[in-house]
């Protein structure tokens, strides 16, 4: 070999090797940057797939607490209809889809039942915590496998009380925990729940079931069996799972946590990294084309430069334009990531936006319409009449400020104390957020909140929904209907301080049983039909220490809600 052949295979050598180790820092930082991506995906498929399970659990609890004190099961301990409450049970279990449902005394005695029971019921943690201190009473939830079929279900027991308000008895609730993950089996991405103790409880990838953490708390492995492969990498701080654990589950994915403190879980999701080394790996290759190429071109260009320059000028010109249209194709490719990513940006806007985007437009467009008003009425000088379209734009302006922030306020999940509220301020805010639909559906509102604010005990956003329940039941109630469609509101200081709500409906066929739980004459689809709505505001209205009851008008239906005025002596 020459030493001229032997520069240039140092030289060729030493171009690849440098050209091998940029790409592969290419690849690297790519791949991170593409996993962050990923985990921002992961955590919100995460956080989605946990406040669904939770969400599912939520009308559980609110199930045990609502009917704890049934007045069929409170009246069991004084010799009530054991078959009756049996019956109303079963009813429950039917339509909520529960395992099973246990009325006991304080003792722990099977006084009503409708599904399965568990053993030992009295030395149960959930059913412990329903006594609690003194018999004073608390909500109780628990998980764990239950029977020879190795259950899981998760158990809420809310507890009764008596008149002299301690715990006379307690409403066990069980819930499948198979039948809530059922409708997302096989869902992307693969996720499971694990309970203290390191178990997967709950898994959208049946194989995963009851499998445990592994050695020092990484990995899983069967709770019996071979231990299948796994290994553990960490890449830019992202924890990275190699595991073959079957055909539905990722060969390599992202690991990401999120502890859920509500139901004392900690929830996983295992995101398949093909799609980020997919696009680190084109990017690292766009690279090596463009050096490989741009080598290429300058190597011959050096061969030829000593007999044909003419021809070299010609070939730099072809490189140079090469260059270039690599250099295109790898900015568009990097425009089209970032695109792909404004556009699931801009899915998600829209999503959250779509709710409010017709409150909004009306005023939108009329602020539009005096806009152009008042650009005419200034080219023919008429001051007077701009000045009118400009306040009118501002008083359009902040009627959508106001919508925005009713929308805001009543999305609140308010949690505090009962307090000095504003039932004038409380009934406009249930009107404007219900005033698009009974537009919609031809129905006329009319109002007679008074001439001032009229104060009075409780929450505000829970006061304004049970308003918005009233008003929605009205006009549910005269939807389809011929004829007028009219709600009435009232407010009378005198001699009690009371709401009224009126329409023109059918009225109600049963006054007695209307605030009943699971009590509907709506069919049974979807979440309509389970007759909470009017259970609930009962009980939120009595929470306030006032009452709410229904009655027939020769118009319609007629509800009157009571509410205690708020008095400053006795904050005092």
């Amino acid at each position: 070999m020459t030493g001229d052949i032997r520069s240039k295979f140092l030289v060729i050598a030493a171009y690849l090797l440098i050209v091998a180790l940029i790409a592969a820092g290419i690849w690297r930082y790519g791949y991170i940057q593409a996993l962050g991506q990923l985990e921002k995906q992961g955590r919100a498929d995460l956080a989605l797939a946990t406040d669904r399970f939770t969400g599912q659990l939520r009308r559980y609890q609110e199930l045990a607490v609502l009917m704890a004190e049934h007045p069929v099961l409170s009246g069991l301990k004084a010799g009530g209809d054991a078959a009756e409450a049996n019956r109303l049970l079963l009813e429950a279990a039917d339509k909520t889809g529960a395992l099973g449902l246990i009325y006991t005394d304080a003792r722990g005695k099977v006084l009503a039942q409708a599904g399965d029971v568990p053993g030992k019921l009295r030395q149960s943690g959930h059913f412990r915590r329903a006594l609690s201190r003194a018999q004073t009473g608390a909500l109780g939830a628990e998980h764990g496998v239950y029977g020879t079929d190795r259950t899981r279900a998760y158990i809420y027991a809310a507890p009764a009380f008596g008149p002299a308000g301690g715990v006379t008895g307690v409403l066990t609730v069980l819930v499948d925990v198979a039948e809530l993950e059922w409708d997302w089996i096989g869902g992307q991405p693969a996720v499971f729940f694990t309970t203290a103790q390191g178990d997967v409880f709950l898994s959208n990838r049946s194989e995963l079931l009851f499998w445990q953490r592994g050695a020092g708390g990484v990995g899983l492995r069967p709770a019996k069996g071979p231990v299948p492969d796994f290994s553990l990498s960490e890449v830019g701080g992202h924890e990275i799972w190699r595991m073959n654990w079957g055909a539905y589950l990722p060969l390599r994915a992202l690991h990401l946590t999120q502890p859920i403190p509500v139901i004392g879980m900690l929830g996983h999701g295992l995101i398949d990294v093909r799609a980020a080394l997919r696009l680190a790996g084109l990017q690292a290759l766009v690279f090596v084309l463009i050096c490989l190429t741009f080598g290429a071109f300058l190597y011959l260009a050096a061969e030829r430069r000593r007999t044909l320059a003419r021809a070299n000028a010609m070939l730099e010109m072809r490189v140079a334009e090469r260059t270039a249209e690599l250099s295109a194709t790898n900015t568009a490719l990097q425009q089209a990531q970032a695109d792909l990513v404004q556009a699931g940006k801009l899915s998600a806007l829209g999503q959250m936006s779509a709710g409010i985007s017709h409150e909004l437009n009306q005023p939108l467009m009329a602020i539009q319409q005096f806009a152009h008003n008042g650009a005419a009425f200034l080219k023919k000088n008429r001051p007077d009449m701009v000045a009118e379209n400009l306040s009118r734009i501002s008083h359009l302006a902040t009627r959508a400020a106001r919508i925005i922030k009713n929308l805001r306020a009543f999305s609140r999940n308010e949690s505090e104390p009962m307090s000095k509220v504003d039932l004038v301020q409380v009934i406009n805010t249930a009107v404007e957020l219900t005033e698009a639909r009974l537009r919609t559906e031809g129905i006329t509102l009319h109002r007679q909140p008074g001439t001032g604010p009229v104060h009075v005990w409780g929450g505000e956003v829970r006061l304004g929904q049970v308003f918005i329940n009233l008003i929605n039941n009205a006009a549910d109630a005269m939807a389809g209907q011929d004829g007028e469609k009219r709600i009435d509101i009232a407010v009378n200081t005198s001699p009690k301080l009371t709401v009224t709500i009126s329409d023109t409906g059918p009225g109600i066929a049963d006054p007695d049983k209307i605030f009943e739980p699971f009590y509907s004459t709506k069919e049974a689809r979807d979440e309509e039909g389970m007759g909470l709505g009017l259970s609930i505001s009962y009980g939120l209205v009595q929470s306030f220490g006032g009452n709410i009851r229904g009655s027939n008008t020769a118009r319609g239906a007629v509800f009157t809600v009571e509410l205690e005025p708020y008095h400053e002596e006795a904050v005092a």
